[in-house]
């Protein structure tokens, strides 16, 4: 007895060799129906080696014997890297979205705080500039005085006094001067033209320029530079506070306050400013001032046997007239 060895278990009997044609169905003899069939072989010792398969789907055979592969269409392995950046993807554009959402309404929000503290800002500025106009139309008489002194003098002709005050810029060393035509009237009828303006122990040589009668004003040059008074360009109104400043009866530096009693512009001798502050003789020639520090008129006359009516010469009339302001 010949011993075969199989690789896999342990040594086992050697089958007789068969005749394959046996196991035809057509075979002669027809003893393939009835042949004996061979022996089990013994059982193996050991864990029985698995049949190795290929990998993929399998559907049995109908005769029970080995597995049949399917075939199918291939199928791409799964991309399990993909998911992940697109879903990083998604977070990243939400974000982005919320976040320009966010900044949108920030945006927004701040666009309207800002137009809000504008008109704050405008508001506080229109209110401004109204206090800053009432607070420059405050009558402030000494402020007034102050600003004004310096540029009134008090005129000295032949045998009569009266008051003149600077207009206009200096041209050079020379000053142009105003004051009521009957201040000067003695000494220009005499053919004269030499006055004398004084302020305190100071006295200044000035001569007669112009004068109209009519209108009873004259101008005035002195060969001093003196800082000429602001004239007031708009007509006058009825309830203006006025200060008045001159020299009646001799007095230097004399003040008086009053308002404007009314305009009027169809007097005879030309327009005229009625006022109340109270005026005496040497006050002539001097000038009428509003709370803005500018000259409304020039103080002429005062009313016969009456209290508070003064009338004044606009300063519009004297500066048109002699072509100087």
């Amino acid at each position: 007895m010949t011993t075969a060895y199989d690789p896999f278990g342990v040594p086992g009997q050697r089958r007789a060799p068969q005749d394959p044609l046996l196991s035809l169905p057509d075979h002669p003899s027809g003893e393939w129906a009835t042949a004996a069939r061979p022996a089990a072989p013994p059982p193996r010792i050991g864990h029985p080696r698995p049949a190795r398969r290929e990998p993929g789907p399998y559907l049995a055979s109908s005769a029970g014997g080995a597995p049949y592969a399917l075939v199918s269409e291939p199928v791409e392995p799964r991309r399990r890297g993909r998911a992940m950046p697109t879903l990083l993807a998604l977070v990243l554009l939400g974000g982005g979205g919320f976040l320009a959402w966010r900044l949108e309404r920030a945006d927004t929000r701040l666009t309207a705080q800002i137009s809000a503290s504008q008109q704050q800002a405008t508001a506080l500025a229109d209110r401004a500039e109204k206090l800053e106009k009432k607070l420059a139309g405050v009558f402030d008489p000494e402020a007034i005085s102050s600003s004004v002194l310096p540029s009134v003098f008090r005129v000295r002709a032949g045998n009569f006094t009266g008051t003149a005050f600077a207009v206009g810029d200096p041209d050079g060393n020379q000053t142009d001067l105003l004051t009521n035509y009957h201040v000067v009237e003695s000494v220009w009828e005499a053919g004269d033209k030499k006055i004398f303006l004084e302020r305190g122990k100071d006295e200044l040589a000035a001569t007669i320029v112009k004068v109209s009668k009519g209108k009873d004003i004259a101008l005035l040059r002195t060969s001093k530079k003196i800082a000429g008074l602001e004239v007031a360009k708009e007509t006058v109104k009825p309830g203006q506070q006025v200060v008045v400043v001159g020299t009646p009866l001799g007095l230097e530096d004399t003040v008086t306050t009053g308002v404007v009693s009314a305009y009027r512009p169809d007097d005879s001798d030309g327009p005229s400013i009625q006022f109340d502050a109270p005026i005496n003789p040497g006050n002539s020639g001097g000038p009428v001032v509003n709370s803005a520090d500018e000259v409304i008129g020039l103080a002429t006359a005062k009313a016969r046997d009456a209290e508070g009516i003064g009338l004044a010469v606009p300063i519009k009339t004297a500066c048109d007239t002699f072509d100087v302001c």
